[in-house]
């Protein structure tokens, strides 16, 4: 599957845990990474600075569905999936 444009979902719903360029406490789920642009697409794409985690995440239908909005209902029960108990 090709990365949908226009959609962002990965960069909004989970959490990264460890701090990244532009982000030295991490990025909370829910909340919007800082290199995130106005079209939804990466700014860090491609670079080094990007996390690690963000570059091994690759666009499947089983967590970007058919839309921006199922992408995001996907990722962030997902995401609350992985809390601990």
């Amino acid at each position: 599957m090709v990365c949908r444009s226009g959609c962002g979902a990965c960069c909004i719903a989970p959490a990264i845990t460890q701090p990244f360029y532009g982000m030295p406490a991490g990025k909370p789920a829910g909340v919007r990474c800082v290199h995130l642009e106005d079209d939804l697409r990466c700014a860090l794409f491609g670079q080094p600075e990007r996390p690690a985690c963000c570059g091994r995440f690759l666009a499947e239908p089983a967590f970007c569905g058919d839309s921006r909005e199922e992408a995001l209902r996907i990722l962030t029960d997902l995401e609350a999936e992985s809390l601990p108990a």
